[in-house]
């Protein structure tokens, strides 16, 4: 089977100008129902979709290879398009796309098409052959560059193969690959290719086991392995690592296999790459022998804000519908809660929001410590929330910052507990989980909690009284200092602070601070909704997603939506939204803009004073704080 009995000439598009990623997969999928290489367009284009949740398969310098092993394939093919304009696909390098091949194989049955495919893929490493592609005038013009392509390629394959294995039983392989990508169709073979190209330049002799949907190919040996200087996993998902035992093993992403070919190798050479010791535990896409403390943080975090986020949004619109369902002029001071549906709606979402802190430490502290840290941490997130001390049964809340220690000291203050406990004889040891880790573990997190919450009240008694006395001189300065500070923690104690400040000015009749505090909260979602929204390749596919519900959060004046963000990315995040904040809460107060509610985002815009300046300042503020934040941001390389 070659290439052309997979590619026919009506699956062939050439000049097209689609203007979205999604209108150029829809062409080609509509190409592989015109040829009869799917009996159902629906069912394929899920497939389609579905891998490029996985990761883009735009793979850079234009070309992009769209794949799905579907069931709605009735038989192996490929279909094609050429868009000289280019198009945005989420591509690797941030360019982008303008060759296409999308990959229709058959869920089930014979997988000889598979090698057809990957001698495709291998092919079009080749710029030269890229380019001849994209300037072929018909679609027979195109069909021949292809042939002659492959037959250039591969037309002596066996003999190729005998050539490969007199290099090895002369010379043996220096260097060893294994590449591997979540469906085994594109990624997999380009990567391997790229390694034995780049080998063959440098002058080394180097082997790729490639794991595609078809099984592994081109396997390592044992043999092959003992005598190798280093082996090269260029991997996204699990593949058996226990044969490298004892060996140099250099573990990473599939796309570095394709795109940093040379740096990979001269690792290897160089003898920079750590020996790999085989534990037997299973790791999801077997990179990284051993991780720096800084990414064990990173990942730690983001296991709790991964749990955390279902709250935050679930609760944070269930807040938004009480406010859009209520009557404010029943009790202003009770909006949100006057009428028995929206004051249903509010309780369930305050439900929600009361998890949020608990559970961000209790997974945060689960990641550290496994199962016995969960309580531990649940507790101490609870602690945080609640405010409560040594000598009190509540306080001022510790807020997110509170619940991010309790987590991280109560992960570790487990790990501590276990190493106490291998003390013990072994016929407690079934009890340490159920007895020893919870009791002692929540007993030491509720007393260093407890001891943390003073000092954070401390913290917003100083805040507050330092906003009064601004209060006296500049209000524009006032009132950028105010918004901003409800970007700092977004729920936390600069946040809790500006906003207790913001309602005691209502009691007093000052009305403007008010509307300064809320427009500071409700920035933060509103700049990373926008950022995700305008500048998609700073953002991963799940940010992107997740980045359209900030839109309801931002516009609800629930800043809470910001937090996800804000926690994996700090440095970049948070500056952006304080500045967008602290812009807006300044044009606000600049404008004499003024509100009397408490709360309730664009629902309480009727009862804003001077709300065109309002909106004017809303949407000031979230577009520098968008272009800050984009141009912090660097475009990311998605797998």
């Amino acid at each position: 089977m070659r290439i052309t009995d997979l590619l026919k000439k009506d699956a062939i598009v050439l000049q097209a100008s689609p203007s979205t990623k999604e209108e150029a997969l829809q062409i080609l999928i509509d190409l592989h129902a015109k040829v009869g290489n799917v009996s159902d367009k629906e069912e394929y284009k899920a497939g389609i979709l579905a891998r490029e949740e996985l990761g883009t398969t735009a793979i850079g310098e234009g070309l992009a290879i769209p794949h799905a092993k579907n069931k709605a394939v009735t038989k192996p093919g490929l279909a094609a398009m050429t868009v000289p304009a280019g198009v945005d696909c989420d591509s690797m390098d941030g360019a982008p796309s303008n060759l296409f091949f999308m990959i229709a194989a058959p869920e089930q049955g014979g997988d000889v098409h598979l090698e057809v495919l990957s001698n495709l893929n291998v092919m079009l490493m080749d710029p030269a052959f890229r380019q001849r592609l994209l300037a072929a005038k018909n679609a027979e013009e195109f069909l021949g560059a292809i042939n002659e392509k492959e037959i250039e390629k591969f037309g002596a394959k066996e003999q190729a193969v005998e050539q490969r294995k007199d290099v090895q039983e002369r010379s043996g392989y220096r260097i060893l690959a294994v590449t591997a990508c979540p469906t085994g169709i594109a990624h997999t073979f380009m990567a391997a290719e790229s390694l034995e190209l780049k080998a063959k330049e440098l002058g080394y002799a180097l082997k790729a086991e490639t794991n595609g949907s078809g099984g592994a190919k081109n396997v390592l040996t044992q043999e092959e392995i003992e005598q190798a200087d280093g082996i090269i996993v260029a991997a996204d998902k699990n593949v058996e690592m226990a044969r490298f035992d004892g060996k140099p093993v250099l573990r990473v992403k599939v796309a570095d296999g394709i795109h940093k070919p040379q740096e990979l190798i001269e690792k290897i050479v160089n003898k920079e790459v750590p020996v790999y010791h085989h534990t037997g535990e299973v790791t999801n896409d077997g990179r990284g022998e051993k991780e720096s403390f800084g990414r064990q943080l990173y990942k730690h975090l983001m296991n709790g804000v991964s749990h955390m986020l279902p709250f935050v949004i679930g609760g944070g619109i269930l807040i938004a519908l009480a406010f859009l369902l209520d009557d404010y002029s029943i009790d202003p001071k009770n909006f949100g809660s006057n009428t028995a549906l929206a004051a249903f709606f509010k309780r369930i979402g305050d439900t929600a929001f009361g998890f949020m802190l608990p559970i961000l430490a209790g997974y945060i502290a689960m990641s550290i410590a496994d199962r016995p840290g969960l309580a531990v941490g649940f507790v101490g997130g609870s602690i945080a929330a609640s405010g409560m001390t040594l000598s009190a049964s509540s306080g001022v809340s510790a807020g997110f910052l509170g619940a991010l220690l309790a987590g991280f000291v109560g992960g570790y203050l487990v790990l501590g507990l276990r190493k106490l406990c291998n003390y013990l004889p072994d016929s407690l040891e079934g009890i340490k989980p159920v007895l020893l880790y919870p009791l002692f573990g929540i007993l030491l997190i509720g007393l260093i909690m407890c001891a943390i919450n003073p000092a954070v009240a401390g913290i917003n008694t100083g805040l507050t009284d330092a906003l009064n006395a601004m209060g006296n001189g500049s209000k524009i300065l006032l009132g950028c200092v105010v918004a901003g500070m409800m970007s700092i923690d977004m729920g936390g104690p600069f946040n809790k602070a500006a906003y207790v400040f913001g309602t005691a000015a209502i009691a007093n009749g000052n009305y403007d601070i008010m509307a300064a505090v809320m427009i500071g909260g409700m920035i933060p979602p509103l700049v990373i909704a926008l950022s995700t929204t305008f500048f998609k390749s700073r953002w991963s596919d799940k940010d992107r997603k997740s980045g359209i519900v900030n839109y309801i959060m931002g516009l609800c004046f629930i800043s809470e939506g910001a937090i996800p963000y804000a926690a994996a990315d700090p440095l970049r995040v948070i500056p952006s939204c304080i500045v967008g904040s602290a812009i807006a809460g300044g044009i606000s107060m600049a404008m004499g803009c003024t509100l009397r509610a408490p709360h309730g985002g664009i629902f309480v815009f009727p009862v804003v004073g001077n709300v065109f300046g309002y909106i004017l300042a809303l949407v000031i503020g979230s577009l520098a704080g968008m272009f800050l934040l984009s141009f912090l941001k660097k475009p990311i390389a998605t797998k």
